[in-house]
């Protein structure tokens, strides 16, 4: 049983797996990694406890940050070595001003520090991979993600990021809403509340992708060959 699971009732569990939820998807032949809004800005300084992760950047989730950040570099690394795509996303920090900001949480309206939106250097983005900015929660809303996935012919979307319970859950359930067969990797997702992390991942697991280990997703995805093989395919 997965950490996150433990934390999930079991009558409960139990509930939904007969209502068949908790269903299993199948990983396609070209998948795209989304990594949400994994900046210093909602991580904070590494070492800082989550008290002092807040004080820094008020949307920061402290030690959870980094007790994710070497699964999801593991994770960046093999979309990497496989040849995969993999898209970043961002705060668009300009666009904020005239669209609001992604949550209804009242913070002091002081301007960011210039490095709020800075990748930490062991998961940033190289040259050729797309650095998507985004005002709202959904990687999807408002910006031309759906475009690009179509145009690469893109079947699956592999999520993680920042935080399980809001930017990256509302991207999951938009990718689901387009049509791509949607995977979590739990170990790499974080939240400021575990709390919100296990119940979010439960019920994304239920209802709009499915909740895999690293190792697992590892597993499935396809080589750097099948890859290129299915996208000679559907050219």
């Amino acid at each position: 049983m997965r950490a996150w699971q433990k934390l999930i009732p079991a009558e409960e569990l139990a509930a939904y797996q007969r209502s068949g939820f908790h269903g299993e998807m199948a990983m396609g032949g070209l998948p795209a990694l989304i990594v949400v809004d994994v900046t210093l800005g909602f991580t904070g300084s590494r070492g800082l406890t989550l008290a002092q992760a807040v004080a820094e950047f008020s949307a920061a989730c402290g030690p959870a940050s980094w007790e994710a950040m070497p699964a999801i570099e593991r994770l960046i690394g093999v979309f990497r070595d496989r040849g995969l795509p993999i898209v970043y996303t961002r705060s668009s920090l300009e666009d904020i001003a005239w669209t609001g900001k992604a949550t209804k949480a009242k913070r002091a309206n002081k301007p960011l520090p210039a490095h709020f939106n800075d990748f930490p250097p062991e998961i940033a983005p190289r040259d050729g991979e797309w650095v998507l900015e985004k005002t709202k929660a959904s990687a999807f809303f408002g910006t031309p993600l759906a475009t690009y996935l179509l145009k690469e012919r893109i079947d699956t979307a592999v999520v993680c990021g920042v935080s399980t319970s809001g930017c990256v859950r509302a991207s999951v359930v938009d990718a689901f809403s387009h049509g791509l067969a949607t995977f979590v990797v739990d170990e790499c997702c974080f939240d400021r509340s575990a709390f919100a992390h296990a119940a979010n991942l439960f019920d994304m697991n239920a209802k709009y992708a499915s909740v895999v280990s690293l190792a697992e997703v590892e597993q499935m995805l396809p080589r750097r060959a099948e890859a290129k093989a299915a996208r000679r395919a559907t050219a």
